[in-house]
């Protein structure tokens, strides 16, 4: 059992060809025994830390260097898209032709093409455990562990975190289903804390729903050491009143590390403006995932249903991007059909090596 703590070390992604062989290295926050850390994450700190080597000291480090070397340097870019037709059905027979993929406008050249989805899953389970979620919190413990033990096939992993006043690990990531499904079953509802009210600012002690700091963290300490496709699966109202991070950071962490948001967005009524529906579709929208609305304990099956689908349904589109410069910025994504009545899911963007 241990305890997760963040830096806000600038960190750069490397997109490799696929497939990609999963990370084996994590890092000290990593538990590959998947057992159950001690305490909350926390959130990082205002300011990054600076790296302990200087340039000068990292030149002297590096080995002599041949004359007039050569050095090829491609971005290889893997896009997975989901393509659903008029009636919302999933289309499953298209093949290379069908697909358009354009960065920044200028369009590429497609070189890897797959409708077989074998690369290895990391999923990450996030469930909202703040008091709003305590009448459908043993429903979304039955639908989640269902859903795990659904989606799950062999080579994948997922862990689990929960959030409330803070953001806790109950489970890293594992291929033990039994041990994720116990974790999903620790989840407990945290009501306790001073009540917020809306349009409150959030203060640096704990006063709300950490929502985008569980993104953050998610992202930034446990998926970006993942290799090959990733996902996080949330359950929550889509409110955040505590966060130290905000909704811009959360969603540059997730597309950091390659990881789309799938969200199942607990209907809330009197959520307050900027909350709530809009904070869910803007966070699914960027990173390529899907926001499912949950009324009640029978729709919660559903949307489960819905995104184990999209997991399993996906076409891989790789290429090697024209932009040669690793300049470490944000580059966007279009991804066309050139059959009529049908709406591709895919991510909208990612970052660039750096130099």
């Amino acid at each position: 059992m241990r305890m997760t703590s963040l830096t806000a070390a600038i960190v750069t992604f490397s997109l490799a060809v696929f497939p990609a062989a999963r990370a084996v290295a994590r890092g000290a926050s990593a538990n590959p025994q998947g057992t159950s850390p001690k305490g909350p994450l926390s959130p990082p700190s205002a300011q990054a830390n600076r790296p302990s080597t200087t340039s000068q000291e990292a030149a002297q480090q590096e080995p002599p260097q041949a004359a007039n070397p050569i050095q090829v340097q491609t971005t290889v870019v893997n896009v997975f898209a989901t393509v659903r037709d008029r009636k919302n059905g999933i289309v499953p027979d298209l093949t290379k032709e069908d697909f358009k993929v354009y960065e920044d406008g200028v369009e590429q050249k497609v070189t890897f093409f797959s409708k077989q989805v074998d690369m290895p899953l990391s999923l990450g389970i996030l469930m909202d455990t703040s008091g709003s979620m305590l009448q459908i919190l043993n429903a979304e413990q039955d639908a989640a562990s269902r859903f795990v033990e659904e989606v799950m096939h062999k080579k994948d992993e997922a862990m689990v975190m929960t959030f409330d006043l803070d953001v806790n690990l109950l489970a890293d990531f594992s291929q033990d289903v039994a041990l994720i499904t116990k974790a999903i079953r620790r989840a407990t509802v945290n009501a306790a804390g001073p009540v917020i009210t809306p349009g409150t600012v959030p203060q640096n002690t704990p006063m709300g729903t950490n929502l985008y700091d569980a993104v953050y963290l998610a992202c930034h300490d446990e998926l970006a050491g993942e290799a090959g496709r990733k996902a996080l699966v949330m359950l929550t109202d889509a409110e955040d009143n505590g966060s130290k991070m905000t909704e811009n950071e959360a969603i540059e962490a997730a597309q950091r590390a390659d990881s789309a948001i799938h969200i199942l967005l607990i209907t809330d009524p009197g959520a307050t403006q900027g909350y709530g529906a809009g904070v869910a579709s803007k966070m699914a929208q960027e990173t390529g995932g899907r926001v499912v609305n949950v009324h009640n304990e029978k729709s919660l099956e559903k949307a489960f249903d819905v995104i184990s689908e999209e997991l399993r349904s996906q076409y891989i589109l790789g290429y090697s991007s024209t932009n040669t410069n690793h300049d470490g910025t944000f580059r966007k994504i279009k991804v066309e059909i050139n059959r009529p009545d049908m709406k591709v899911l895919a991510r909208k963007g990612y970052y660039a090596p750096s130099k």
